[in-house]
């Protein structure tokens, strides 16, 4: 399925289960995984702002998927633990959105050039490598079940009074000239405690955010059209 394709079909399961929580759970934290999450952020925050309930605290897009593929991918390369390896991964969870800040990974990593580019291009093209090696017969599931419980366990941690949990997520925001970006975020008892923000970028990096631009925009803007019809 394109992304398209998938809008079509989430976009009202989305809308309507956020309906159905803004009127049974409405201080519920709704954390969205449906794809395409650039898209379903804006039309969960739109229901919410409808019911009354909107607490932009609250209403997460889930793209650990990305960070966990970036740790496993840089750890790969240099012979290190997926575990031990953490890259932020900003701006969104569709192609060239999303964007992994190689440059601020720890432990200190450096590639060439064109190594970094490759790697960059795998990390957000890796969805469609997964749907290409099960042959069209499905998509991401462990992983994506995993990016999910691995998010909702760091903010139940932070809930239950965890303190210095960070997770990267899809939310609205004012970091860029975009209504929703994500970044790392300090997660606390109210949910998003701060948004940590972009950081410095290298000039790799700022050339990605600002490539991504127009396409994060048109992704948020179908998604509020759809909830507003």
């Amino acid at each position: 399925m394109t992304r398209d394709d998938l809008f079509n079909t989430n976009a009202s399961i989305v809308r309507d289960l956020v309906k159905a929580c803004t009127k049974h759970c409405p201080t519920a934290f709704l954390l969205l995984i449906t794809n395409p999450v650039n898209s379903t952020v804006p039309i969960a925050s739109e229901v919410c702002k409808a019911a009354g309930t909107y607490d932009p605290n609250r209403v997460i897009g889930v793209t650990t998927l990305d960070v966990v593929r970036a740790n496993t991918f840089v750890a790969n390369l240099k012979g290190l633990n997926p575990a031990d390896v953490n890259v932020p991964v900003v701006g969104g969870h569709a192609g060239k959105t999303i964007i992994p800040l190689i440059s601020q990974a720890t432990p200190s990593v450096e590639f060439d050039p064109e190594t970094l580019d490759n790697l960059t291009k795998r990390i957000q093209d890796a969805g469609t490598e997964v749907v290409n090696a099960k042959a069209g017969a499905g998509s991401a599931t462990l992983s994506m079940a995993y990016a999910g419980a691995r998010f909702t366990n760091s903010l139940l941690a932070a809930l239950n009074g965890k303190e210095g949990v960070i997770e990267c997520g899809f939310i609205k925001s004012s970091e860029t000239e975009c209504p929703y970006f994500s970044t790392p975020l300090l997660l606390g008892k109210n949910g998003i405690e701060r948004n940590l923000g972009l950081g410095k970028l290298s000039d790799y990096e700022t050339k990605l955010v600002a490539d991504a631009m127009d396409e994060l925009k048109g992704s948020i803007a179908k998604g509020e059209k759809f909830a507003s019809q």
